[in-house]
């Protein structure tokens, strides 16, 4: 009896812990929660530790109170090493209004003004207010799987902050928008500033309300594909009012951890690794530091980008069709990163589905189950489970 007793209460402390977990935030309203911790010591390149294995995104970190600060020191470091300075912007710097269907922010840094327009394209189907998709430079995501469901979709136009591409004419480090308004920031890497201009929409629709916007600024999504498949991660990663990041083929310096590109049978050929990569991207600081043997001091990896999404929802997108995207060093990736949402109780916010035999950025409809749970779950709040998805076909 006494047993049966003892078991009955083991049993009820665990669902109530897991009740307790699972209570975590899906969403944010403001965009760093971690803004007011000091960022971490940051040394020089040649005086960092010599780290083989990926590092351990959770170190120090002992229950979901401790994250916080965790997941800051990422962040700090990411930005230090990696990325450039994302500078924070004050409320009263953001001025936003709508004209038809379409979002006008204006963004004053001293002298400076800096406009972005975002077109939102309503759905026939609910009521307002909506949740939203955001494609970084377009919506890859197939058209049908937004058609019935009550969500807006709209583009972040990344050639309004930094209009680097990687073909064609485009101005170069110091010449863009955002270098007008942070002339002391040219250094930065695209990411960085893209990742700032995504957060100063949000702010607009923030500022706005759902009853002029008709959006639901709890139920954001966004996502890209490709390069634009890094800019949704960083997004994701640095701004946490967004509910879900759908990163699709996102390739080296996105999903993919750079100490194993820099491991595969493939790197030096056609491969994105830190060595191979577009440095208009990044810092060309972080080449210069780790190239080579040196990834191994690089204080973080990408499954710490990825994991800075948690306790928010992130699912990847794989093609291993197509071997720059190093979906062979996204795989290890994903599943370190997916052991922080593990820790506190809530893996199913998380997943992945890697298949090939399909055009890059051309997503076959046999992942489009996974794409709908996620968006169902975590746009719309639906009931829809997403517990295992980890799926990987292709991968040689």
């Amino acid at each position: 009896m006494k047993k049966n007793i003892m078991t009955l209460l083991a049993l009820l402390t665990m669902t109530a812990a897991s009740a307790q977990k699972n209570d975590l935030p899906l969403v944010y309203d403001v965009e760093n929660t971690g803004s007011k911790f000091a960022a971490p010591a940051m040394p020089a390149a040649d005086q960092l530790p010599v780290i083989r294995e990926l590092p351990d995104a959770l170190e120090g970190v002992k229950k979901f109170k401790g994250w916080a600060k965790r997941r800051s020191d990422i962040g700090q470091m990411i930005q230090h090493y990696g990325i450039g300075t994302k500078p924070a912007v004050k409320s009263e710097q953001v001025k936003a209004r709508m004209e038809g269907d379409t979002l006008i922010v204006d963004v004053t840094v001293g002298q400076e003004m800096l406009t972005l327009k975002s077109v939102i394209r309503y759905p026939k189907v609910g009521e307002a207010p909506y949740a939203l998709m955001i494609g970084t430079d377009m919506i890859a995501i197939p058209r049908q799987l937004f058609e019935d469901r009550p969500i807006a979709t709209t583009t972040f136009t990344s050639a309004q902050v930094n209009d680097y591409k990687q073909f064609g004419k485009h101005h170069d480090r110091g010449e863009h928008h955002f270098d007008r308004l942070y002339p002391q920031l040219k250094d930065n890497g695209a990411y960085s500033e893209w990742a700032w201009g995504m957060s100063r929409i949000i702010d607009g629709l923030q500022q706005l309300g759902p009853e002029v916007t008709k959006i639901d600024t709890k139920r954001i999504g966004v996502t890209g594909c490709s390069y634009a498949g890094k800019m949704a991660l960083y997004c994701g990663a640095f701004d946490e009012r967004i509910a879900l990041t759908i990163a699709q083929e996102p390739g080296g310096g996105g999903a993919a951890a750079w100490r194993k590109s820099h491991e595969s049978t493939l790197a030096g050929k056609n491969l994105e690794d830190l060595d191979k990569t577009d440095y208009h991207w990044f810092l060309e600081s972080q080449k210069e530091n780790f190239h080579g043997d040196s990834v191994y001091r690089l204080p973080y990896d990408q499954h710490e980008l990825c994991a800075m999404v948690c306790p928010r929802a992130l699912l990847l997108l794989g093609n291993p069709d197509f071997e720059w995207l190093a979906d062979g060093s996204m795989l290890p990736s994903a599943e370190a990163a997916k052991k922080v949402w593990e820790r506190f109780g809530i893996g199913d916010r998380m997943g992945w589905s890697i298949v090939g035999k399909h055009g890059h950025c051309q997503l076959p409809q046999t992942q489009w189950p996974e794409v709908q749970a996620f968006i169902d779950r975590f746009l719309l709040g639906r009931d829809v489970k997403t517990d295992n998805i980890k799926r990987v076909e292709d991968l040689k």
